[in-house]
């Protein structure tokens, strides 16, 4: 089986060091640890969206991709909303929206009485709480050895949020249920479009299939606060299990539709395919999330002694059964437990390993697998833009003990 090259994340540097610490300390950086120093490029400024947010904890890939770092993730069970990653496809709508939050409007079609209600409206027909991973479709972009365009994710593209909102099947409900034939539930976003472009080509609207209603809410709060402009406040599509791009912010219209949406994002945007080829509404959509996971800590170099070895797994739209380490790039492996309370089959699992190491040299992996028998392969499965990476050899840190 081919070897790839060894990628090493680096160490957390504090906002400080990165701007005081001169050649020297970028020179020391991984490409996949700090991205646009590493190339040589000029420090990116923080959007004033994400100034709120801890900016050392984050990689600024663009000025609409911010990435957290990998050892800010640590062993926690819920990702603190101020290192949540960042990803939005069109520029942040206003501060103006988020003013009256409970005055925001969704349409719906697609039910037997389709009619507009505002959040207020909403919020009387129920409430549930979901914890869920919101992942890039992209992430672990960064491994792909073609150069699969986008933003070049390691493994922060990813988080465990708590959601509150209104369940779909509720409001769907309440509307007199689906219109015959409806096989998808379609959300579109509340961006306001460029001029001068086929709006077709920029709208943020997602389709998927309808059983995702049974999960999907209508979320207003995230970890217990209301909704961050950022992240698609006031009012989010959220869809347990999916791939973030399916959970469409700034909902304006949800419709129940016979097809999929042809707006670009949908027909051929986050759709699976071979190296080389464009996208086209035949090949898979970017949907439910494979099972996956990766070490969080150490990641560069650890003590001769007792380490505990942690990370997170997750199984998608499926609960775990659980994760393995090895210390040897998968020559021999160890049941790792998890820690923490589980909160449900659409979040993750942090999971560490107490491990004796003496001096020397580490490749240490991890392996998930979920209740179905599905456990991450070790290459990743190649395509065009470097999407759905769940192969454990990539994930990998190489680390020193001294």
């Amino acid at each position: 089986m081919p070897q790839h090259p060894t990628r090493r994340d680096a160490p957390t540097l504090s906002r400080r060091q990165i701007l005081i610490g001169g050649a020297g300390t970028l020179a020391s950086v991984s490409l996949l640890g700090l991205t646009p120093l590493a190339r040589g490029q000029d420090a990116l400024p923080i959007p004033d969206f994400i100034k709120w947010k801890r900016t050392d904890a984050l990689i600024v890939h663009s000025n609409k991709t911010m990435e957290t770092r990998r050892g800010a993730i640590g062993t926690g069970v819920v990702t603190p909303s101020d290192i949540l990653f960042v990803r939005n496809n069109l520029p942040t709508p206003p501060e103006t929206i988020v003013a009256d939050r409970d005055a925001w409007e969704v349409a719906f079609s697609g039910v037997t009485a389709p009619r507009s209600m505002t959040l207020g409206e909403l919020k009387t027909l129920g409430v549930e709480t979901v914890a869920t991973v919101l992942q890039c479709s992209g992430n672990g972009r960064a491994f792909f050895p073609h150069g699969a365009s986008g933003s070049q994710w390691s493994v922060g593209a990813a988080g465990c949020v708590i959601w509150t909102g209104v369940p779909m099947r509720e409001v769907i409900r309440a509307l007199g249920g689906p219109e015959s034939g409806a096989q998808y539930l379609t959300s579109t976003g509340g961006e306001e479009l460029p001029e001068g472009l086929d709006e077709k080509s920029v709208v943020v609207e997602r389709s998927v299939p309808l059983d995702a209603m049974e999960q999907a809410l209508l979320a207003y709060e995230m970890n217990g606060e209301p909704l961050p402009l950022t992240h698609g406040g006031p009012l989010r599509m959220v869809i347990p299990g999916y791939y973030g791009v399916n959970n469409v912010k700034y909902v304006k219209h949800v419709a129940l539709t016979r097809t999929q949406s042809d707006a670009k994002i949908q027909a051929s945007g986050y759709r699976v395919r071979p190296v080389g080829e464009k996208g086209a509404p035949k090949q898979p959509s970017m949907w439910a999330m494979n099972v996956k996971s990766w070490i969080t800590g150490p990641l560069d170099t650890a003590p001769a002694g007792r380490n505990l070895i942690h990370g997170v797994a997750f199984g998608g739209t499926e609960s775990l059964h659980g994760v393995e380490v090895s210390l040897d790039n998968g020559e021999n492996w160890r049941a790792a437990p998890f820690i923490g309370p589980d909160l449900g089959p659409f979040a993750w699992r942090p999971f560490v390993l107490a491990a004796d190491l003496s001096a020397g040299e580490y490749r240490m992996v991890s392996r998930a697998t979920d209740a179905k028998g599905n456990s991450q392969p070790r290459e990743r499965p190649d395509n065009e833009r470097g999407y759905g990476h769940n192969g454990w050899e990539d994930h990998g840190v190489t680390v020193t003990v001294s």
